[in-house]
């Protein structure tokens, strides 16, 4: 992988230096930034190939900046938080986050998950998987689009890979823990709420009534399932 240029954003700075030569170690190169409105300034100018953002930032916080960034770019973002209720977790997840870190945390841990969601913005994981495609409604892997009758869709990184499991298993009751290995490549340190407010992030952006779900059913005590368009209830 070519590369990578991460945006640190943490008023921490004795950490934020531990994390740059982290990151350096690996080849990477990084930006550091103390505040929100630092971090929407640096992004509205340079580009960076993923966010690390901690939430808890004097000012603008990292649930407004994550919010606000999601409004007009799709940059992954990786939460680097201290906070390790359910709760800010899945706050992030609905905000547009891509994924969670608690700390403390292990470099080599942070920086497979940096990898990870980069290799995925790029198209690089799913590049060689098929096509999915219903009628007009497609999913296309190789870059990482998906459209309805010529609609695009705006989805994440992390919800585009969570609907191709889905879609490319029609029929079939994927469980969470199952989605989170398909979707994210391991279960560790993952929650089960994670896949929910992803599902329900996709359903808002995917479904005509989100709160009737066509396409991403709800199996309870089980999982999901992708119900094809054209099935018939």
């Amino acid at each position: 992988m070519p590369s990578l240029h991460v945006l640190i954003v943490e008023d921490d700075t004795r950490l934020a230096r531990l994390v740059m030569r982290g990151l350096e170690q690996h080849g990477m190169t990084s930006t550091v930034v103390g505040t929100g409105e630092a971090a929407l300034e640096t992004l509205a100018t340079t580009h960076v190939d993923l966010v690390l953002l901690d939430l808890g930032l004097p000012g603008v916080d990292g649930h407004e900046v994550t919010r606000r960034l999601r409004q007009r770019l799709e940059t992954p973002i990786v939460v680097v938080s201290a906070r390790t209720d359910e709760a800010d977790k899945v706050l992030a997840l609905e905000s547009g986050a891509d994924d969670y870190v608690s700390k403390p945390f292990s470099t080599r841990e942070l920086v497979a998950r940096v990898r990870a969601h980069v290799r995925r913005s790029r198209g690089q994981v799913t590049a060689t998987k098929p096509e999915v495609r219903y009628g007009g409604f497609v999913i296309d892997p190789a870059r990482l689009t998906v459209s309805i009758d010529e609609r695009p869709v705006r989805l994440t990184a992390g919800e585009f890979a969570v609907l191709y499991a889905l879609a490319s298993r029609p029929g079939r009751v994927v469980g969470r823990e199952r989605l989170l290995e398909l979707a994210r490549g391991s279960t560790e340190e993952s929650f089960d709420r994670s896949i929910d407010v992803t599902i329900f992030r996709i359903r808002q952006k995917l479904e005509q009534e989100p709160e009737r779900p066509r396409w991403l059913r709800t199996v309870r005590g089980a999982g999901y399932v992708f119900a094809p368009p054209g099935d018939d209830e």
